[in-house]
């Protein structure tokens, strides 16, 4: 069988669906024999490992989806440090909402969100395996639920379209309709959980963000909760907890160390990152924090804000302590990092200049550019691998049974029986260390998903759907307008496909 050079492109780009393909091929091969061999000879598990793989830039770097769903809220900062981390303001109109139509990280976001979309769409047009459909259409239901929450406008083609044409695009509800049809579609066909691939309850507990922000997807500035839909967050819910297969577990921090995917009881999907060989950049949650001088010597960048700090008990084991094979490998604990620092002998550490690298909770307004080395609260939540060099071992956490539990408690308040959610709030926080809340409420409901779930990326969609985005917080002393609850579709976007158009305030 002969095949020339613009077979070899159509093979590359999986782009066989065009109506001329029989006279590109100048007769060599017909469409049927073309199409049979794509589907004899492409590795269909390594289009499979692509899209996997393509996660991790824009879920795992610090400047991508995590900055988006981070640096705009009331848990991250990226403070200006003297000469260092201005970067053109990037990160600071992130935290004050001032961002613009041409922030590149956001459209590096977007653009490489859609190409995991491409990537997944374009095995499904090959011969795949029921399981292998069902990973593929997961992984892209999980971008898009992303993207809508974003940017509201998803790109879609369905396999085999003609790529010349402009793909539709799904917007707003219509994009987490489309969401929720294809995890009931693909449920049955995913492997059993907890796993590092697409799996059951990964669907169930995807589904479950779903359909608690369905009304938010749909209105942001004045969403509504249907009781049907909470009905479905509980009743998935409860299929989780009666597996029987997870629990809270008694270390917050094993969920998200290096040997998460064997200390773990809590995790449901995680992305595996194999240490010394093979990972995303999961080691930017410890890089993009740490001072200097620290072990490993960081990037001195981000922190939290001492707001957030206070919404901690003392007791709180979220807040942070000791960690075994780093605090005493290094002096640095897990959780939050504030007053002195120490190495792994006691001693004292100190900055640059020789004083004492004692990080403190003030941050001056991100505009001023007067926080230098010490200001700001760190975070260490994923503990560090010190043997995996530059490919740490922690898996990265997607989701976990913590968010099972929070969802169902959230949808039970909103439908009214605020005891029983009460109750599961309260269960947590005993795992947790903390005492008992007296009542449940929306504005401690949200305190408590910020202490369960800081810097895991989620927090920007939170204070969405509790109606606090646009309000004040630390660091941004202005209330934002309703143009901020989206972020701009990229120009580049815009100008390849008609059928997108900007968001309104861009």
């Amino acid at each position: 069988m002969k095949f020339n050079k613009i077979f070899l492109l159509f093979l590359l780009s999986g782009f066989f669906a065009c109506t001329n393909l029989e006279e590109s091929l100048n007769e060599d091969l017909t469409r049927s024999e073309a199409e049979a061999y794509l589907n004899s000879n492409t590795d269909v598990g390594a289009l499979l490992e692509a899209a996997y793989n393509g996660m991790r830039l824009p879920y795992q770097d610090q400047s991508r989806f995590w900055a988006a769903q981070q640096h705009t809220t009331d848990e991250t900062l990226g403070p200006t440090r003297g000469p260092d981390w201005d970067d053109n303001g990037i990160w600071r109109v992130l935290h004050d909402h001032t961002w613009n139509a041409d922030h590149s990280f956001l459209s590096s976001t977007f653009n490489e969100l859609l190409q995991i979309v491409f990537t997944t769409t374009n095995a499904l047009t090959f011969n795949v395996t029921p399981q292998q459909e069902a990973e593929a259409r997961f992984i892209r239901a999980f971008v898009i639920f992303s993207i809508a929450d974003g940017w509201n406008q998803v790109p879609y083609r369905e396999p085999g379209e003609n790529l010349l044409n402009a793909p539709a695009v799904l917007k707003g509800t219509e994009a987490v309709d489309f969401v929720i049809s294809e995890l009931n579609a693909i449920s049955a066909n995913l492997p059993d959980g907890p796993t590092n691939r697409a799996n059951k309850d990964a669907a169930k507990a995807l589904l479950m963000r779903a359909y608690l922000n369905k009304g938010v997807i749909a209105d942001r500035a004045a969403p509504k909760f249907e009781n049907g839909d909470m009905q479905q967050v509980i009743t998935l819910a409860d299929q989780i907890i009666a597996s029987g297969k997870y629990s809270l577990d008694n270390n917050y921090f094993d969920n998200f160390a290096p040997n998460n995917d064997q200390v773990s009881s809590e995790n449901i999907w995680t992305a595996e990152n194999v240490g010394g060989s093979n990972s995303g950049n999961v080691r930017s949650r410890w890089f993009c924090t740490l001072h200097y001088n620290q072990n490993p010597s960081g990037w001195n960048g981000f922190a939290t804000l001492g707001d957030f700090y206070n919404s901690f008990e003392a007791s709180d084991s979220r807040r942070g302590g000791n960690y075994p094979g780093m605090t005493e490998v290094s002096g640095i604990k897990a959780g939050l990092l504030i007053g002195q620092q120490f190495d792994q002998n006691g001693t004292a550490l100190q900055d640059r200049k020789g004083n004492p690298l004692a990080f403190t909770a003030d941050v001056a307004p991100v505009e001023t550019g007067n926080n230098l080395e010490i200001t700001g609260i760190r975070v260490i939540k994923y503990p560090i691998d010190y043997n995996g060099g530059d490919n740490a071992d922690n898996d990265y956490v997607y989701l976990r049974y913590a968010d099972v539990l929070l969802m169902k408690a959230e949808a039970l308040m909103r439908s009214g029986n605020t005891g029983a959610a009460l109750t599961i709030v309260n269960d947590l926080r005993a795992v947790r260390g903390a005492t008992a809340l007296g009542s449940l409420t929306e504005t401690n409901l949200l305190a408590e998903r910020g202490r369960e779930f800081y810097w895991e990326g989620n927090r920007r969609l939170d204070m969405i759907r509790f109606g606090k985005f646009l309000e004040p917080f630390q660091g941004k002393p202005q209330q934002s307008g309703p143009e901020r609850l989206l972020f701009p579709i990229p120009a580049p976007a815009l100008a390849v496909n008609p059928n997108l158009q900007q968001n309104p305030g861009y």
